[in-house]
């Protein structure tokens, strides 16, 4: 199972990650919501589309950013749309 852990909290769990360019993707649904606020945020990627972005909020400490999503990816991608994944610090482990 994968693990995403920040400031001492896990912000998600799945045995059902698919993994892209090393990266873990999470079902949404897998992810504790109450640790992401939404982001203006957005960069392009030439081969999955523009991603989107949430702030990590635990325990009174940002990480802005630290979690990106596809919403509506490009077909190549398309195995990562519903799904989120994490960087700047957070612990993924599997």
């Amino acid at each position: 199972m994968a693990t995403a852990r920040w400031n001492g909290e896990i912000i998600a769990e799945s045995d059902e990650t698919v993994i892209v360019e090393g990266n873990h993707y999470f079902p949404v649904e897998s992810v504790s919501s109450e640790y992401l606020k939404p982001s203006e945020t957005t960069t392009v990627c030439g081969w999955k589309g523009t991603a989107n972005y949430y702030t990590l909020n635990v325990e009174g400490q940002e990480n802005p950013d630290a979690v990106w999503y596809y919403a509506d990816p490009k077909a190549e991608a398309a195995e990562i749309k519903g799904r989120v994944a994490f960087w700047k610090g957070v612990e993924v482990t599997d």
